[in-house]
């Protein structure tokens, strides 16, 4: 009788985990909530049909766009809402972070007259009709980084890059993220707004940055109709940002320039995992068929170990 399959060593585990931990996504992050004041009055239930209607729309459309605006009911009681992804996200990703947004909005505003609960990866919002509109401008949140980089150049490069964003986002159907200098800058505006109305979006949002988080190692600048945000990596810009679709401030193509790097990691991936099958199968027939199967595992294992280690770094 053979002997039974060794067990997996520790190295090849830890390869395993590894890219798991670091591929983890955290787009479902809650950013912040804004809620209406006025409760939604409902006696006759009109108006939670309709808002059920909205979630059940826009979630499903999810799994198909990036971002969808609607409407429902009619006359005082019609609903409006819409969601939007960060560019940047895949399709299932956007699908799983809108489906929270329905539940969160419930859990953390009830139902007011007006909802609208960002996460990092997209956000949803709904109103009733005659709910008042305000600027596009306007800043709804912010958040600066606590450590201070002032000097050596920081304002430069961080100037530099958010002259690029303005640019290229205006020019890059609203989404666009690029990097300089160890600068990482990322902006999006609303779908629904034109080129030019979005590039004066994000001017603003980075004005709002400038003043709001002076040398800040990092910040995110949340308007009505559009967001940046920002990080200064000392040591310079990972190559595996959070956001895949960052590129070189020298070719400002915006997201679209990573496509065959994402390709290259999952095939990679799905190489790595079919060659440790393998070898492993060869393993145990090897086990099998020599006397010295201790030995030769034992070989084996440290070779392996050395490949994995090779992978990591």
């Amino acid at each position: 009788m053979g002997l039974p399959l060794p067990k997996i060593p520790f190295c090849l585990l830890f390869l395993f985990i590894l890219p798991l931990a670091k591929s983890a996504s955290d787009y479902s992050t809650l950013v912040y909530k804004g809620c209406a004041k006025q409760d939604l009055s409902d006696p006759t239930g009109v108006y939670s049909q309709a808002l059920s209607a909205i979630f059940g729309t826009l979630v499903s459309q999810s799994s198909k766009a990036k971002f969808f605006k609607t409407t429902t009911g009619s006359s005082q009681s019609t609903i409006s809402g819409l969601f939007q992804c960060r560019g940047d996200l895949s399709n299932v990703d956007c699908y799983n972070c809108v489906s929270d947004l329905p539940v969160l909005i419930d859990k953390l505003c009830g139902k007011p007259i007006a909802a609208r609960i960002q996460l990092l990866g997209c956000y949803m919002l709904y109103e009733v009709a005659g709910f008042t509109q305000i600027s596009g401008m306007e800043m709804l949140f912010k958040t600066c980084g606590g450590t201070n980089v002032a000097g050596s150049g920081f304002e430069e490069r961080r100037d530099t890059a958010f002259s690029t964003l303005e640019s290229g986002v205006a020019s890059g159907n609203g989404f666009y993220t690029t990097s300089y200098e160890s600068m990482y800058v990322l902006g999006q505006c609303q779908g629904d707004l034109g080129s030019a109305d979005c590039g004066e979006c994000v001017k603003t949002a980075v004005q709002r940055a400038q003043v709001e988080c002076g040398s800040s190692i990092s910040g995110q600048i949340y308007l009505h109709k559009c967001f940046i945000s920002y990080s200064y990596y000392p040591n310079g810009v990972p190559k595996r940002s959070s956001s895949p679709s960052s590129s070189s401030i020298s070719s400002p193509s915006g997201s679209g320039s990573n496509t065959g790097k994402t390709v290259a990691i999952i095939l990679g991936g799905a190489v790595g995992v079919g060659f440790v099958i393998i070898c492993l199968m060869f393993a145990r027939s090897l086990l099998k068929k020599h006397d010295g199967k201790r030995r030769m595992y034992k070989q084996f294992h440290a070779f392996w170990c050395n490949i994995s280690l090779s992978f990591l770094w």
